[in-house]
């Protein structure tokens, strides 16, 4: 991936059947189960960015996410400094995604979610 490029999105719904069928009769978007309960990987024919739908999050503070995007950064740790100089707050703390790589989840000053990956296949 590229760092600081859009790298994946998330649809956080309350009703996940109903947003599958929404979604699929708006963009013709078909859906994979993938991962925890609930959680099911985007289709998209053509679209660079990888999608998916999910049940509706709530971050400790009682942030509550709706779209929420997801950058591709160089570095996990650079951008968590990045994040807390320039005025935003870390709403999840580092996890690994086995295969995939270590996800944070930050707030902008304004309260807007978005996830910061560092990609690695070799993650543990």
């Amino acid at each position: 991936m590229t760092p600081n490029t859009l790298a994946h999105f998330a649809i956080n719904a309350d009703d996940i059947d109903a947003s599958r069928a929404f979604y699929s009769k708006v963009f013709g978007w078909k859906f994979q189960s993938w991962g925890p309960p609930g959680f099911y990987q985007i289709e998209a024919k053509g679209s660079p960015v990888m999608g998916a739908l999910q049940g509706r999050r709530t971050f400790a503070d009682g942030t509550r996410a709706g779209f929420e995007p997801t950058f591709a950064v160089a570095s996990i740790d650079a951008t968590e400094k990045a994040v807390a100089a320039a005025g935003g707050r870390v709403l999840l703390e580092r996890s690994v995604i086995v295969g995939v790589g270590t996800l944070m989840f930050f707030a902008d000053p304004s309260g807007n979610v978005f996830g910061a990956m560092q990609y690695d296949a070799k993650a543990e």
